[in-house]
């Protein structure tokens, strides 16, 4: 059975979509208010914090995954250099990191415009999306940050380990 299939009515709130898909997956989570929740979700490198929100103003829901990450200073070059060659391979979404949290990010947006709808389908994919890929890279970012390797040494990394999941 689909997951769309449990929202038999019209203009279920996209947020309660995402609390009910956070309880499914039995991740812990916090409804921060109607428009925002904040979930943990574990993967394998980390626990990564998901936050989505509703913007009704553009009619865009808004997912931020984070994970806590304390580079020194002089590596922050390379690691913004890095972070533009994995924006350059992923198609949905674009990390950055925000040095005044001391966070790398990984964002997304779903503009639902015209009034439509999100389907619980659409907010799987979008979490499922931003775990994979803060999976993905999460190697690249410590090799570079703390292992001294070049970007390009390090997108390999990434890429090999993108292949060798069965």
């Amino acid at each position: 059975m689909a997951l769309s299939e449990h929202y038999l009515e019209d203009d279920i709130h996209p947020i309660d979509i995402v609390e009910t898909l956070a309880a499914h997956h039995d991740w812990e989570f916090d409804r921060i208010s109607d428009e925002q929740i904040a979930m943990e979700v574990e993967g394998q490198w980390r626990t990564y914090s998901v936050t989505l929100a509703w913007s009704a103003f553009d009619e865009t829901l808004r997912l931020i995954c984070t994970f806590e990450m304390e580079p020194p200073a002089d590596k922050l070059p390379v690691l913004y250099g890095l972070l533009n060659e994995v924006n350059d391979q992923i198609w949905a979404g674009a990390f950055t990191y925000w040095a005044e949290h001391q966070m790398m990010v990984y964002r997304y947006g779903l503009v639902l415009a015209g009034g439509q709808d999100a389907t619980p389908e659409q907010i799987d994919t979008m979490i499922g999306a931003a775990v994979t890929s803060a999976e993905r890279y999460y190697p690249a970012v410590q090799m570079v940050v703390w292992g001294d390797k070049s970007p390009k040494d390090a997108m390999q990394v990434a890429i090999a380990e993108a292949y060798g999941r069965a």
